[in-house]
């Protein structure tokens, strides 16, 4: 149960938060201005059995959160009890499947940026086309999403199906493993996922925020297996675990919603971008869900307690900050990551060359499973320099896409863009966003915001945080960079990138 409370108000000193991510787990332990007490950190297997396939171990995962939560809070001295509740944030769409009785996956998790399920989207897609769920999920036909993947891991795990039909199998994104998990596991463990979360399995209705029968019977997904769903901040339940003993569980966000959270942007047209593996910007569109012509997904943008959802546009980009350890591990130019910078500056622009990262296809946009990376633009002139420069330039480029698509959709010019995540530390990256977009950049002074988001999220449900107005006053600006590129230089960039994205689209027959 929560700790103790006085005049409505925790008395506890502090708040937790369990990320997990694509590549790490972290826990970050925050105070009430938002600002980080301790952390740990610790990587986890990417596994590739074929191409196009990525997995992770759920076991793993798990281990590695219990682990640094007992590191993140030995490292301050602090004990459980310190904590007035945590809150976790995950990596959306990462697919698990197991068996309730002995805590073991049937099958690695499927990671969202996994395409094994590309011929059912497209088999799905020849009756009715890639939108035919659109209307009741807000999303296209993807591979992306949770619930192809679930229906393949129940046709091609032996026994699968059949295990779930009879109730012996449950099913999560990774909130739901770890809140399962935390709360006792097969000893009475919490199956429960927040509406964020739902929202990315293609299978929950947006209007009704519960599972939507038809959906479950075109994606052959027996109910029995489905998580309840509930608010992104309530008290879900105490957790078991040694390590956090002594607390509950008591929000819920996807990693994205999260970041939106996070950066306080709780008001219609407010919008982030966090730069990550990809890229994903949200704007927050109030209590209405928007149906996007544009090619972005309408999701779920948190629902506090028992107040009305909010949503959210988003675009998502598969490809950024992995573009740059690419360019680190399978070509070698770069030792380290925070080296891309420094190359890039060596050459004053481009020299001509765009790159593509459609690694698994493109995302928003443009929803096209068939593109694969491009380089365009080579000639003798070009060096290391300039493919590094349009590494980086090639987030920027696909950032814009979005940015005009929501736009185009909402029909609101946002006056800045909140940004976070792991490349808003690369000054060049962030001034060449400005001047593409011709519109300011601004990085905040927290910038864990992803899990600070979903400590927001706990904290709010146990009182630590009063409400909205204490978390907008926690916001501030760390930098911010204003545009200094010309129109027609904009102009003339932004066309030769969209020259580029045009030779990758359906590159695969």
């Amino acid at each position: 149960m929560p700790p103790a409370q006085k005049n409505g108000e925790t008395m506890a000193r502090y708040v937790g938060a369990i990320d997990q991510g694509t590549t790490s787990t972290r826990f970050i332990v925050f105070d009430r201005g938002g600002d980080m007490i301790t952390s740990a950190q610790k990587e986890h297997k990417q596994i590739f059995p074929k191409p196009g396939w990525v997995e992770h171990d759920p076991i793993e995962i798990w281990q590695n959160t219990q682990e640094v939560a007992g590191a993140a809070l030995a490292r301050a001295g602090l004990a459980p009890g310190d904590l007035a509740a945590v809150g976790i944030t995950n990596q959306r769409e990462t697919t698990i499947l197991w068996n309730k009785r002995s805590g073991k996956p049937l099958h690695n998790a499927l990671v969202w940026q996994d395409t094994r399920v590309d011929q059912l989207v497209a088999q799905y897609a020849r009756n009715g086309g890639a939108n035919r769920f659109r209307a009741k999920t807000g999303l296209p036909l993807a591979s992306y999403f949770s619930g192809l993947k679930l229906q393949w891991l129940l046709d091609n795990v032996p026994g699968a199906r059949g295990k779930a039909q009879s109730g012996e199998l449950l099913f999560g994104n990774i909130d739901t493993w770890l809140l399962w998990n935390l709360t006792g596991g097969s000893d009475g463990g919490l199956h429960l996922t927040d509406v964020t979360n739902a929202s990315r399995t293609q299978l929950m209705n947006l209007a009704m925020l519960d599972w939507d029968d038809a959906l479950l019977e075109e994606f052959l997904v027996p109910r029995a297996v489905l998580p309840r769903i509930v608010a992104s901040s309530e008290v879900y339940g105490a957790i078991t675990v040694p390590a956090l003993k002594g607390t509950s569980i008591a929000g819920i966000l996807g990693d994205q919603q999260a970041a939106l959270v996070g950066q306080a942007c709780l008001r219609p047209g407010e919008a982030k971008n966090t730069y990550g593996t990809g890229c994903f910007l949200l704007m927050n569109t109030g209590e209405k869900p928007i149906a996007s012509t544009a090619g972005l997904i309408t999701t779920v943008a948190y629902k506090i307690a028992k107040e009305k959802a909010c949503y959210a546009l988003e675009g998502s980009i598969a490809v950024t900050g992995a573009l740059v350890q690419w360019l680190r591990d399978n070509l070698g130019m770069i030792a380290s990551s925070n080296e891309v910078e420094r190359l890039a500056r060596e050459v004053e622009d481009n020299g001509g060359v765009y790159f593509v990262p459609a690694f698994s296809g493109l995302y928003a946009p443009h929803w096209n499973e068939r593109a694969r990376g491009t380089i365009v633009g080579l000639t003798r002139y070009v060096t290391r320099a300039h493919i590094a420069r349009a590494v980086l330039e090639a987030t920027a480029y696909q950032t814009r896409e979005v940015l005009g698509a929501m736009a185009e959709d909402s029909s609101i010019e946002i006056p800045e863009l909140r940004v976070d995540g792991g490349m808003v530390g690369n000054e060049l990256l962030m001034q060449f966003q400005a001047d593409i977009l011709d519109v300011p950049v601004v990085r905040p002074k927290i910038t864990e915001t992803t899990a600070l988001g979903a400590a927001y999220a706990a904290g709010l449900a146990v009182g630590y945080w009063r409400g909205r107005e204490d978390l907008v006053s926690n916001w501030a600006v760390d930098k911010r960079w204003t545009p200094q590129m010309a129109e027609n230089r904009r102009a003339a960039l932004f066309g030769s990138w969209q020259k580029a994205v045009g030779r990758s689209l359906d590159w695969i027959d």
